[in-house]
């Protein structure tokens, strides 16, 4: 599988000038590749859990000719991803990869006995000159000229730009899959495939709903592994109480048929997306290829739940890092064919590998309300007030937070979840019959409490005309409330729905303010939630991009991005971001 990853390209360009000097360069320079290459294949895992390969240049690169022949070689490896390394002057233009299309960055070795930040400076000017942004990589400390140590703060640009860079180069070429169109007005499922294109190098593909009628009817899925599924949900899936008044409820048999229809929209969904070689020996060798898809979305509403059982299972399940076939990579599946939140969630996951949350940026509880209303006084993360996230269920079941990492909540990488995780995300969730005042076609929404003490980030992209895309993002703390007060608060919206409480971490600046300046400044009505602390990586991987950030409480010594924003201004950073994004354009 990984050779169907994007690669990491590794140049380690040197001083040209022959007669002693290149030759005294030559082991250090290549040392510095390959101690590159062996950190970031030890600290970066593709998708599937395999660990990232680099592709190191056959020579060192001195002039132009082995820049040419370092290019075909990456070109022939499916390089998506450039970083120069040298301990030395270099000729700039000469040296520089020039491939307009991937990210690029260059740690130039920190060391007087050769000017490295000398080439370093002169490269990236190079770099701003001919309009490709790169990053510049320089360690704060002078080394020995003999030290073969990485420095720490070296480490960190390193794997926080190769993460967002291999980001940008999973999406290229992939697709976006709408099942269904516009669910309820929401902007977001108004695909824009201009963005798409031209930010992210993706297409979009299509199939209407009835796809799934045709396939439900006509058997186009695979039957055993249906019966599989089937099994494994009536053996781990609770289903909780009925909330619907009694002249609403559906009989056991009708559950048992809604049950049916789920696990095979489920089956269905993951084949429209990457396609199943099982459907081939059916009959179906059209249907077995899928959409090469690495995101999707499912309309559903209204035009789907008003007949049919609803998709709040078939999300979470394929948004889930386990399934009825253990464990494996997440799908990432928007509510709502809410492209730009899928693509958010898109973004989140291909930083960290792990399962995201799906939600409703529902509601700001301020300390005064939630007193008045429960007499309970927030406290620690949670004094400022909080944001309650909270959707129709689709939110994966890692969410749950019952995964575990040094003894606290977690949501970790599929091959590290172990199946008593599993197992205990499951015993903690509920598949509660869907509300018939908004969903009449039944079906069942999950129900579960996220557990309190993780850092998440809450991202949100979104298009404003005249600017194009803009990213949000914010930091902070799920947060656990005693069980009363939860309630309380849950009982007042839709209680069969996962709810997430949120505390933003404040700065006291902006619109981290307070808590309500946080709700207050949220671009659209969803937000997608990921485990940890990833706004500086996310701020990374938008300036790739070309993407502009319009709110976030990332510290300044966090903040990565290419040297070239820096000519834009030092003083306001949002002004320079959003100078040099309109400047350079999208990447595409």
């Amino acid at each position: 599988m990984a050779a169907n990853y994007p690669k990491i390209g590794i140049r380690p360009t040197i001083d040209g000038r022959r007669r002693g000097v290149r030759e005294s360069l030559e082991t250090q320079t290549m040392g510095m590749a390959e101690r590159v290459a062996a950190f970031l294949q030890q600290n970066l895992f593709y998708p599937d859990g395999s660990q990232v390969e680099c592709v190191i240049a056959d020579t060192t690169i001195g002039g132009v000719k082995e820049a040419a022949a370092a290019a075909r070689k990456f070109s022939a490896a499916g390089v998506g991803v450039s970083i120069t390394a040298t301990p030395c002057w270099c000729y700039g233009s000469e040296t520089m990869d020039m491939d307009a299309g991937i990210p690029h960055a260059v740690w130039g070795f920190n060391g007087t006995e050769r000017p490295g930040a000398v080439y370093l400076a002169a490269v990236l000017s190079a770099y701003a000159q001919k309009g490709i942004p790169a990053f510049g990589i320089y360690g704060e400390d002078v080394q020995e000229s003999g030290s073969e140590e990485i420095p720490a703060d070296v480490q960190a640009k390193l794997l926080q730009f190769a993460k967002s860079a291999l980001a940008v180069a999973l999406m290229k070429g992939k697709s976006y899959l709408s099942m269904g169109s516009v669910s309820m007005g929401i902007a977001g499922s108004i695909v824009n495939e201009q963005f798409f294109q031209e930010y992210l190098g993706m297409r979009n593909e299509y199939v209407d709903m009835s796809e799934f009628v045709r396939r439900l009817e006509e058997g186009i899925y695979d039957k055993a592994e249906f019966e599989r599924a089937l099994a494994w949900v009536k053996a781990n899936c609770k289903v909780g109480a009925d909330n619907n008044p009694p002249h609403l409820q559906i009989s056991d048999q009708a559950k048992e048929e809604q049950w049916e229809t789920c696990v095979k929209m489920t089956l269905i969904a993951r084949d429209l997306m990457i396609g199943n070689p099982e459907l081939a020996a059916l009959g179906f060798e059209e249907e077995a290829n899928g959409h090469n898809a690495i995101a999707g979305g499912f309309q559903g509403q209204r035009h789907w739940t008003d007949h049919f059982p609803n998709g709040d299972f078939m999300e979470t399940i394929l948004n889930s890092s386990f399934d009825w076939n253990g464990t494996r990579a997440p799908y990432i599946v928007a509510t709502e064919n809410d492209s730009l939140n899928g693509v958010t969630m898109l973004f989140n996951y291909l930083l960290t590998n792990t399962a995201q949350i799906f939600a409703d940026v529902r509601t700001f509880w301020s300390p005064a309300a939630v007193e008045r209303v429960t007499g309970h006084k927030l406290q620690d993360e949670a004094a400022g007030g909080l944001l309650h996230l909270i959707n129709s269920g689709s939110a994966a079941l890692d969410g749950t937070g019952e995964q575990n990492a040094d003894g606290k909540p977690a949501i970790k990488p599929f091959w590290e979840i172990s199946g008593a995780e599993a197992d205990a995300c499951l015993a903690q969730t509920q598949f509660r019959p869907a509300s018939q005042e908004y969903f009449r076609g039944g079906g069942f929404s999950t129900d579960y409490l996220t557990k309190g003490g993780m850092p998440v980030t809450m991202a949100r992209l979104n298009l404003v005309k005249g600017v194009g895309p803009v990213l949000q993002l914010v930091e902070g703390y799920t947060v656990d409330l005693p069980e009363e007060v939860h309630k309380t608060l849950d009982e007042r919206t839709d209680p069969t729905w996962p709810t997430t409480w949120f505390a933003p971490k404040l700065t006291g600046k902006g619109s981290f303010q307070s808590v309500y300046d946080v709700m207050n400044n949220w671009g659209a009505n969803h937000g997608a939630i990921s485990y940890g602390h990833i706004g500086a990586d996310l701020i990374t991987l938008a300036s790739i991009l070309r993407i502009p950030v319009s709110m976030h409480n990332v510290e300044e010594s966090r903040i990565f991005r290419p040297r070239v924003w820096s000519l834009f201004g030092t003083e306001e950073l949002e002004g320079a971001d959003y100078r040099a994004c309109r400047n350079f354009g999208p990447l595409y």
